[in-house]
């Protein structure tokens, strides 16, 4: 049960149903996880800077249970989401920065209890 949480200060129409949909999509195969199980949340036109500048800027937070844990699977899902943001939204990768989580079954809650009782 992935959550992506992106904070920008891009317009919010630059995040359209259809690119929510496909940054679904990329993130649910570069983690291993149906798209079912993805959890995304926006927040567009903050005010922001990234490495000195307020240009058009992108923050990813990906938190996962299982996928996230390691240098070597944060370094592939990081190059497939890069290549995605970039195309996607027209940022060079030095205007976007990931943030990778691991979970615990025990920190994600659902139907009334956690994941590990699931």
């Amino acid at each position: 049960m992935p959550f992506i949480d992106i904070e920008s200060n891009l317009a919010a129409s630059a995040f359209t149903e259809e690119f929510l949909k496909k940054l679904c999509t990329c993130t649910a195969a570069a983690l291993g996880k149906p798209e079912e199980r993805m959890n995304l949340l926006v927040k567009p036109q903050l005010p922001m800077l990234i490495a000195g500048s307020c240009s058009p800027c992108v923050m990813l937070s990906v938190s996962a249970i299982g996928v996230t844990d390691t240098a070597d699977k944060n370094k592939e899902h990081s190059a497939k989401i890069f290549e995605f943001l970039t195309r996607e939204l027209g940022l060079t990768e030095d205007r976007i920065v990931i943030q990778f989580h691991a979970l615990q079954p025990h920190q994600v809650g659902k139907k009334g209890t956690v994941m590990s009782f699931l």
